[in-house]
């Protein structure tokens, strides 16, 4: 039977979604709840099986519980301009704090240690503190055992093994490590988890070493955001999603995550439950342009070379050169299953790890990827010759392409119908290419482009505008609205002032929009092949925000702007989407919702003047 979400006096296990900072090191991610506990973590890699995940199930995920052992209040935040996470405890007899941080260096040929660590510190008179280290490997579905060497507990499965430090007593029961201990006013304990390689149990982390690389982290991520040219009227949560977006970013191969997590609901109960822990090829487009236009020209550099070095514009799938989406190492498969022993959050079942959309055709990637191609040669560095020569066989073979039915930018499992969105997409690839062949003087057959890229925009003109809307629609000869539309002044379709345009936005306002929060589109209208409902899309909520600047409204678009800003939660965090009472929904937190955040800032600010 399913969890209903509550145990003994009505106490749900399950925190809010909102209810979590993420910290890092560049290979994998955990959320820290704020009451302290470890509920998602993945080990050494973003899409390695879980090893603590309770957010998935209370009962069977694992957790790494940390928190004083007395009622409190508590509060978190981030230490400035870093991703390390400060959750503070304050009680009738005293105050602390647990700092929590996966190591990095400055050096970069340096082996990622991938260690976690949680200082606690008694700021102001004494508290008692409670620890369980319960880890569940493999997604709970893995047996384990754990012992005591020294005060060094190991936990050891078949796929892989955990070593937890702790400068605190430790005690053991065979599965789980437990410790009670109090601190006084400048006493700190240090809890540090390492994986066990080759049988090499990790040197435990004296309270000294944990200083010292905290200290190495901080000035890691504050040196990493002292590069943004970002100066404007917020710049405090433009940073924040700048840090969100490095934190998502896999080192070795430069890929960049959709989210850190797998299956945290789009409904509650519902079965819209996907794993985002890979590389969507529109995803990390949008990421680029974001990194971009702040100044971060390093993790532009980093994604072209993980498109180029493992052969991403080489590919010749059976759907088009290109995949959809890809793993952190550049893979093409990634097969999705359900996980029925784990109930899912607050019981919204089916848990699925891999991603069954990777057989998709979704032609607007093409678009995604080739402007961000076009941003980096205008704004980084000039493409190399290789780069261009297979930026050419994408461009030709959409070509011949553009004109089909598609799955659509929004993955729905109905059917592949004729997007506008896609088509919208499709012309901004051919139209970049054509741009950049012009000013570098690059060989191509333009003729041919611009006969394409001609078609598609006369196409959507007369197919996907709708005269009984008196607006653009979300397939060709229908009158169903979509928010992607959104998109067609950002991407200098059209002009942001256009009458059909300006037209578009009201139809949009008056049908998908809810106090600034915006809808993608109206399942029943348009059937997605999916049950259940949906919350507001939050990048549609940003580029809404984004088309209204461009429109001149620029008092409706602040206001929305700064209505979004509220939806933040406590960090300054979202998620996908956002719920009818103000709740995030969806996989934490998410790249899309935090470079769409950027963008709508930037040209805001600039609106604004």
């Amino acid at each position: 039977m399913a969890n209903t979400g509550f145990g003994q006096e009505g106490v749900s296990p399950y925190l809010p979604i909102a209810e979590h900072g993420l910290i890092g090191d560049l290979h994998s991610a955990a959320l820290v709840g704020t009451n302290g506990t470890i509920d998602w973590y993945c080990c050494p890699r973003f899409d390695s099986p879980s090893v603590f995940a309770s957010i998935l199930d209370a009962n069977r995920g694992g957790s790494f519980e940390l928190a004083a052992d007395v009622p409190t209040r508590t509060r978190q935040f981030y230490f400035p301009d870093t991703n390390v996470l400060i959750t503070r405890f304050f009680a009738s007899d005293g105050v602390a704090e647990i700092q929590d941080f996966m190591p990095i260096t400055d050096d970069p040929g340096a082996a990622a240690p991938h260690r976690l660590i949680r200082r606690v510190i008694c700021v102001r008179g004494s508290l008692p503190f409670t620890a369980r280290v319960a880890p569940r490997f493999g997604y709970g579905a893995e047996a384990h055992s754990a012992e005591l060497q020294g005060n060094t507990a190991l936990f050891r499965s078949e796929s892989l093994s955990l070593a937890l430090s702790a400068t605190a007593p430790l005690e053991c029961d065979g599965l789980d490590a437990r410790s009670r201990f109090k601190l006084l006013e400048g006493e700190s304990a240090v809890f540090a988890l390492d994986p066990v390689s080759d049988g090499v149990i990790p040197r435990a982390c004296p309270q000294a070493e944990a200083e010292d690389q905290f200290a190495t982290t901080v000035r890691f991520w504050r040196n990493w955001l002292s590069a943004s040219r970002y100066h404007g009227r917020w710049r405090e949560m433009v940073h924040r999603s700048a840090l969100v977006l490095k934190l998502l970013t896999y080192a070795p191969t430069g890929a960049i995550v959709a989210a850190p997590t797998t299956s945290l609901p789009e409904q509650i109960g519902g079965e819209r439950n996907w794993d985002y822990r890979f590389v969507w090829v529109r995803d990390a487009a949008f990421c680029v342009y974001a990194m971009l236009r702040l100044g971060f020209t390093e993790e532009a550099e980093a994604f072209m070379g993980f498109l180029s070095e493992r052969g991403i514009m080489r590919g010749g799938g059976s759907e088009g050169p290109l995949q959809i989406m890809y793993g952190i190492d550049g893979r093409n498969e990634l097969p999705e299953r359900e996980l029925p022993h784990l109930e899912g959050y607050l019981g919204s079942a089916p848990v699925r790890v891999g991603n069954a959309a990777t057989g998709q055709l979704q032609l607007d990637i093409y678009g995604a990827l080739i402007d961000s191609v076009y941003l980096y040669d205008k704004w980084g560095q000039p493409i190399s010759s290789d780069r261009w020569d297979e930026l050419g066989v994408l461009v030709d073979w959409l070509c011949e392409h553009w004109d089909q039915p598609d799955d659509g930018v929004w993955e729905t499992r109905g059917g592949r119908r004729n997007f506008v969105y896609s088509r919208l997409m499709c012309w901004v690839a051919i139209e970049r290419a054509i741009r950049m062949a012009n000013r570098r003087g690059l060989p191509a057959d333009l003729p041919r482009w611009r006969q394409s890229r001609d078609a598609i925009y006369r196409e959507i003109m007369q197919r996907g505008w709708s005269p009984d809307r008196g607006a653009f629609v979300q397939h060709l000869d229908d009158h169903v609205l979509d928010a992607s539309v959104l998109m067609m002044p950002m991407a200098k379709f059209i002009s942001p002032t256009d009458p059909k345009w300006l037209a578009t936005l009201d139809a949009l306002t008056a049908d998908l929009v809810s106090d600034s929060l915006v809808y993608r589109y109206d399942p029943e209208a348009s059937p997605d092949g999916l049950r259940g409902a949906e919350g507001t899309f939050s990048i549609c909520s940003f580029w809404y925000v984004e088309s209204l600047a461009r429109a001149g409204r620029l008092e409706e678009a602040r206001l929305a702007f700064e209505k979004m800003l509220t939806y933040a939660n406590h960090v300054g965090l979202y998620a996908e989407e956002i719920g009818l009472t103000g709740e995030q929904l969806g996989n934490f937190p998410q790249a899309f919702t935090h470079l769409s955040l950027i963008s709508a800032a930037f040209n805001l600010d600039r609106a604004l003047g």
